[in-house]
């Protein structure tokens, strides 16, 4: 049996400048972190000639020949499906996907998704692959083979892991610079963030498309609001760097007032009061992650007022998720050939359907 999984992130600024429509004329920087919220793809190997993907509900079972004639805009597992078609592999296996985070949260996880199950066939079919190779071919498959107007920062994030400052250049190469920090000032940073659900799931494609026009265009405020996005990333990493870890709050709500005059869809009068709730009770700063519109609330906030900010939530019935830094980004954490003795995988699974017993 073979298990990859690989981490979802946040982001702290400079989101909105991995779009090709604003790198490739200006150049686009991002500072963010991957955490410990994973996905995780189960693989197996079987003897039938057939491919069988399982998430959740969802449920393909097919031979490779017919997988690799599918609409796959018509499937709800259309990322497996196009890593599948991408490696023009004919091989028949289980694949079992399972994630901490549901999709439309603002955490990368479509893209988390991507670069788990490109790393698991890879792995599988003992072709060693860089993680630039994996970003860069997941960021393939989702712009160019599933066609989304998506940027580029979740796949690094995914692909690498930890505390990272993503430059992203006009001539499409990239670059992944790690923030080496004391280990103190990373626990304090780690210490000092709060994840809340704002309760809305939601798809980012309408607000990416839009800031994709308006970037190409240069109409309106978006350049310039990604300009200042960009240059608060680059001031982030910098006070990050002089173990100035108040400084970042302040600066996430910089990029948060910046990052909302890039659209009107980024922020909901409800984000808006979550935030300005969390403010009055001692946040530093925030912002929501993702491109907008809904999913998690990002917030700055010293320990001795998390309390304060944690009830004040509760009572608008928001929930916080707890969570810590990945380090390591897409990893396979375990790899047994041993059962069923094939050198790639382990058992096949079987599943039957169950009945419920009649009173």
């Amino acid at each position: 049996m073979l298990i990859v999984r690989s981490p979802v992130r946040i982001s702290f600024g400079g989101g909105g400048t991995d779009l090709p429509a604003y790198y490739e004329q200006f150049g686009g920087s991002v500072l963010s972190v991957a955490i410990n919220k994973y996905f995780y793809t189960f693989l197996t190997s079987r003897s039938d000639s057939r491919i069988q993907v399982i998430s959740s509900d969802l449920r393909v079972f097919e031979t490779w020949h017919d997988i690799a004639k599918m609409n796959l805009s018509r499937s709800s597992l259309e990322i497996p499906l196009a890593v599948l078609k991408e490696m023009n592999c004919n091989i028949a296996v289980d694949l079992f996907l399972a994630s901490e985070i549901p999709p439309g949260t603002g955490l990368g996880s479509s893209a988390s998704v991507c670069v788990n199950i490109l790393k698991t066939l890879t792995a599988y079919l003992q072709q060693p692959i860089s993680k630039y190779d994996l970003a860069e071919r997941s960021f393939h498959i989702a712009r160019r083979i599933l066609r989304k107007p998506v940027g580029k920062q979740d796949e690094y994030a995914a692909a690498f892991g930890g505390l990272n400052f993503i430059s992203f250049h006009p001539d499409g190469s990239t670059e992944v610079e790690p923030v080496d920090l004391n280990p103190s000032v990373l626990a304090e940073l780690q210490r000092n963030l709060m994840l809340f659900f704002t309760g809305s799931s939601h798809n980012s494609w309408g607000i990416l498309q839009e800031q994709e026009s308006s970037s190409r265009s240069q109409a309106g405020t978006t350049v310039d609001a990604l300009h200042e996005v960009k240059e608060l990333g680059i001031r982030m990493r910098s006070a990050l760097r002089q173990g100035d870890i108040r400084e970042l709050g302040t600066l996430l709500d910089k990029g948060w007032q910046a990052k909302r005059r890039i659209s009107t869809k980024i922020s909901t009068p409800h984000i808006d009061e979550l935030y300005s709730l969390a403010l009055r009770n001692g946040a530093l700063g925030g912002k929501i992650t993702g491109a907008g519109g809904g999913g998690f609330l990002l917030l700055y906030c010293e320990p001795e007022f998390q309390g304060s900010v944690r009830e004040a939530m509760r009572q608008q019935g928001v929930h916080e998720m707890n969570f810590g830094f990945d380090m390591q980004g897409a990893q396979a954490i375990a790899n047994d050939p041993f059962v069923n003795r094939d050198e790639r995988g382990g058992c096949r699974w079987t599943f039957v359907p169950t009945q419920v017993p009649v009173a």
